[in-house]
C-alpha cells in the first residue's frame, strides 16, 4: 500500500497512501519548482535539489525518528499509530508554504514591498495544508490536522498553544523550538553538503540511535555532545561557505531588485495571502520576466539579462562588526555609506549602492545553543542535565554570532568611490577599518 522513491541522500523512500493524498497534489507538486537554495546554483552549479525532495527527506526522517522512539520506549512514552502519522505529515508539508527563491522571498522582497510586514512561510504552510485538504476532499481526522500545524510552527514565533496533556516530545521532532535539533536541519545540512561538493563530517544517524526521552522531552547521550556541537557548527559553516557567499549575495540583490520592479505590473506581493493564488507562484517567475515582451518590464529583463551574462553588482568590501557592538547593532543601509562620502570626485545616489546585512549563528541568535539541550549519562538514567562548555572543551567558541555588512556597487565605474566611502563609514562608526582585504579588481578575460 505504499510507494517509495530513490532518494540520493537517505536511499529507499517509502510513501504511505495518506502521504501520497498531499503529494500527487498541484500545490505540493510545485515545490519540484522550488530550489532549496535560491539563486546558490548561479555559484554552485550542482545546488539545483528542490524542496520536494528535501520535503520528502523531512518525512522519512520524521518517521524514522519516532518509529525509533517507539522500539526504544514506545509502551512507556504511549506512541500510537495517530502519532507516528501525524509526525511524518508535518515533516513532509513543513515547507509547502515556501516562495520562490526560499528565504529571499519573505526576508528581502516582501519587506520591501509590504511596509510591516509579517508574513512568514510557516504562517502560508498552514493555509495551503487547510487549503489542500478542503481543495482535494481529503479526508483526514480534524485532531491530526490540527497537530500536524502545530508541529509545522513549533520553532518559530507563531507557535500554537498546546493542550496541557500533550505529548510535548513529538513537537521536538520536525521542528524543534526548544533546543533547535530537529530531522528538518538534519536532511538540509547533509543534502546540501552534498548538492554543493562540500564534505560533511555531522553524522545524525548517532543522534537518531542515542536519543530517549527523559521528563516529555528529548535527550542526548551525553557523549554525543560534540556530535550536537558539530550540528549547528557545520550549519553555520554552510551560512558563511554557501548560503551567504558574497557572489550568492550579489545575485540575490539582483533578483530582489528585478522583482520589486516588475511588483506593480505582474502583481506578484498580492498573492501571498489566498493560498489558492499563492501556489502557482515559484521560481519561473524570472522566466517570466526575461521572455515578456511588456515595456514595463524592461529594467527588471535587464537585470536578469545582466545576471545571465555575469554582469553582476560589484562587490567594493566587508567587515565583520566587532564583537562588542553587537548588542545594538542596527542594520546598515545604502544611505549611510552615500552619507560617508567626501567631497570631490563621484557623487553617489543611494540607488548606486546596495547593503547586505549577514547575521550568522548557531541557531540561537547570540547565546549559545547547547545551554537549551539536556543529555543523560546512559540508558539507565532517569534523569536529564544540561552540560556547561566547559566541562567539555576550551576550544569551542565563546561567541555564538558573526554579523557581516558587504557592500555592493551597481554600477562598475562606482566601485572606487563606494569602497571609500565605505571606509569612511567605518572610520566614523568603529574608529577604525575593520575590513581585512581591498577591493577586488575585476580582472579583464584573456582574448
Amino acid at each position: 500500500f505504499s510507494k517509495n522513491v530513490h532518494d540520493n541522500v537517505h536511499g529507499n523512500i517509502y510513501l504511505d497512501p495518506l502521504a501520497l493524498k498531499f503529494i500527487d497534489t498541484e500545490q505540493f507538486q510545485r515545490l519540484r519548482d522550488l530550489k532549496q537554495l535560491g539563486v546558490t546554483h548561479l555559484v554552485y552549479p550542482g545546488a539545483v535539489h528542490s524542496r520536494f525532495e528535501h520535503s520528502l527527506g523531512v518525512y522519512w526522517l520524521a518517521g524514522a525518528a519516532i518509529q525509533k522512539l517507539k522500539q526504544n520506549q514506545g509502551l512507556e512514552l504511549g506512541i500510537d499509530n495517530f502519532d507516528i502519522q501525524t509526525v511524518k505529515l508535518a515533516g513532509l508539508l513543513h515547507d509547502v508554504g515556501h516562495g520562490p527563491f526560499s528565504h529571499l522571498f519573505e526576508r528581502e522582497f516582501l519587506p520591501r514591498v509590504v511596509s510591516g510586514c509579517k508574513w512568514s512561510h510557516e504562517q502560508m504552510s498552514l493555509k495551503m495544508v487547510d487549503h489542500i485538504v478542503d481543495e482535494h476532499h481529503i479526508d483526514l481526522d480534524f485532531e491530526m490536522i490540527k497537530k500536524v500545524k502545530e508541529m509545522i510552527v513549533a520553532s518559530s514565533e507563531l507557535t500554537l498553544p498546546k493542550g496541557t496533556r500533550e505529548k510535548h516530545f513529538l513537537y521536538d521532532i520536525v521542528a524543534n523550538g526548544r533546543n533547535g535539533i530537529d530531522v528538518d536541519k538534519f536532511d538540509y545540512i547533509v543534502r546540501d553538503s552534498r548538492a554543493c561538493g562540500l564534505g560533511c563530517n555531522f553524522e545524525f544517524q548517532r543522534l537518531m540511535e542515542t536519543m530517549r526521552v527523559l521528563d516529555d522531552e528529548i535527550c542526548y547521550r551525553a557523549k554525543e555532545y560534540l556530535t550536537v556541537h558539530k550540528l549547528f557548527y557545520t550549519r553555520a559553516d554552510l551560512y558563511r561557505t554557501i548560503y551567504t557567499h558574497p557572489k550568492v549575495k550579489a545575485i540575490e540583490l539582483m533578483v530582489v531588485d528585478a522583482l520589486l520592479k516588475a511588483n506593480d505590473f505582474l502583481e506578484i506581493s498580492s498573492s501571498i495571502e489566498d493560498p489558492s493564488d499563492y501556489w502557482k507562484l515559484d521560481d519561473s517567475i524570472i522566466k517570466t520576466i526575461e521572455i515578456a515582451p511588456n515595456q514595463e518590464l524592461k529594467e527588471s529583463r535587464d537585470l536578469i539579462l545582466r545576471i545571465r551574462r555575469r554582469n553582476l553588482y560589484q562587490f567594493c568590501n566587508e567587515y565583520t562588526v566587532p564583537k562588542e557592538n553587537l548588542e545594538h547593532f542596527k542594520d546598515v543601509t545604502p544611505q549611510d555609506i552615500v552619507c560617508s562620502q567626501k567631497n570631490g570626485g563621484a557623487i553617489l545616489k543611494e540607488e548606486d549602492v546596495a547593503v547586505s546585512n549577514v547575521r550568522i549563528d548557531l541557531a540561537r541568535g547570540r547565546h549559545n545553543p547547547l545551554e537549551s539541550i539536556n543529555f543523560f549519562k546512559d540508558y539507565e538514567s532517569k534523569e536529564k542535565f544540561p552540560i556547561p562548555d566547559n566541562r567539555i572543551s576550551h576550544l569551542l567558541p565563546t561567541c555564538y554570532q558573526d554579523m557581516i555588512v558587504r557592500v555592493y556597487s551597481k554600477k562598475p565605474e562606482l566601485v572606487g568611490a563606494i569602497s571609500e566611502a565605505f571606509e569612511n563609514f567605518q572610520l566614523k562608526t568603529y574608529g577604525i577599518k575593520a575590513q581585512v582585504h581591498e577591493t577586488p579588481v575585476k580582472k579583464k578575460r584573456r582574448l
